[in-house]
């Protein structure tokens, strides 16, 4: 059998796999444990393309592909979901199909499969991520608890910590109350201890990355973001432009029309949630420094990058500057991490 594509619907315990050979028709239909999943991989010919959903273990297998000497191809689901032939049936063998569908279409858009060592530095990210949610949720319901007994606390999570620490405030308690808030206090202490340690991972594993040292210089920028972005990126030549790789980050505006007339709308957000969120907070920070340096000094003392979002916040209002910062900087990342550039804030004199 000449097999040169296979689509592979992945799952924890049961793979279905749709094989086609040169000509694209479908021969074969298979289904797999996990461990006969991997023994087949091994008997397919070398340098034969291997279609996946960038789902759970995709890059997992993806790298096992790899290392067998396969071409393994990631696709985000949203674009394999259109050549499902009958979208309400959805079942693994249909999948695998639309899988395979989706990997012999012209134009398709492929997701680079990650390094070990890259879904390494992104587990503290994600490990961060969940641990300020819980912690932001715990404080939420104390606030919730301490009003029905009719403590009234200031919005903010500062305010809310600063009275925690008071001791004077259990003795307006009861004691049943009281070891309820001391319970908080413990399990807020352990939160704070491991997003510390998080970050201090973070710190440690882009010591000796320059691609993350040099994305720090850009304004809006920060550790956690310089880490994130060039542990999720890898290679960010493979996209053609700053614009291709904001379009990536979903944070370019959708477009719409007929009849030779276009129309944009809302941003796509598309792509990675979590940069796309690091880089908005980051426009935040530079829009709120650019605005108060634009109350406190003269316009000319305003560079040419603060001028032009004092101007543009006049113009759109705040949220919509701040998405167009965020896609700023994504542009620039893209020109410091695919050019291998120092961040030059005075690039745009060139001649």
């Amino acid at each position: 059998m000449d097999t040169t594509t296979v689509g592979v619907d992945l799952a924890k315990n049961v793979f279905v796999a749709c094989v086609a050979d040169c000509t694209g028709r479908i021969v074969a239909r298979r289904e797999f444990n996990r461990a006969g999943f991997l023994s087949w991989l091994g008997t397919l010919p070398t340098a034969t393309v291997i279609g996946m959903e960038a789902c759970g273990s995709a890059h997992h297998w993806g790298r096992t592909a790899q290392r067998l000497g396969l071409a393994p191809r990631l696709m985000a689901a949203e674009f394999v979901r259109p050549y499902r032939k009958r979208q309400s049936v959805k079942n693994d063998r249909a999948d695998a199909e639309a899988i395979l569908v989706a990997l012999l279409s012209p134009g398709m858009r492929f997701i680079p499969v990650k390094t070990e060592a890259q879904q390494q530095r992104l587990a503290w990210h994600s490990l961060r991520v969940g641990w300020v949610e819980e912690r932001t949720a715990l404080l939420n319901r104390v606030r919730g608890l301490l009003a029905e007994f009719g403590v009234i606390v200031d919005p903010g999570p500062k305010h809310l910590r600063a009275l925690l620490a008071e001791r004077e405030f259990d003795t307006a308690l009861s004691p049943a109350l009281r070891g309820l808030i001391q319970s908080v206090r413990d399990q807020l202490d352990a939160l704070d201890a491991r997003i510390g340690e998080c970050d201090r991972q973070i710190t440690a594993q882009q010591a000796n990355d320059p691609l993350a040292k040099r994305a720090r210089d850009l304004p809006g920028v920060g550790l956690i973001t310089a880490d994130a972005v060039t542990a999720s990126v890898g290679d960010a030549s493979m996209f053609r432009n700053g614009r291709q790789f904001a379009a990536w980050l979903g944070l370019t505006p959708s477009q719409s029309g007929s009849g030779g007339k276009t129309k944009l709308g809302r941003i796509t957000r598309r792509g990675d949630d979590y940069l796309r969120t690091l880089l908005v907070q980051g426009a935040r920070s530079v829009l709120a420094a650019t605005l108060r340096k634009q109350r406190r000094e003269s316009p000319e003392k305003l560079t040419r990058l603060q001028q032009w979002i004092v101007v543009l916040n006049g113009r759109i209002g705040y949220h919509k500057t701040l998405v167009a910062i965020a896609n700023k900087h994504a542009r620039q990342l893209w020109a410091v991490l695919a050019k291998g550039e120092a961040y030059n804030p005075q690039a745009w004199q060139r001649a």
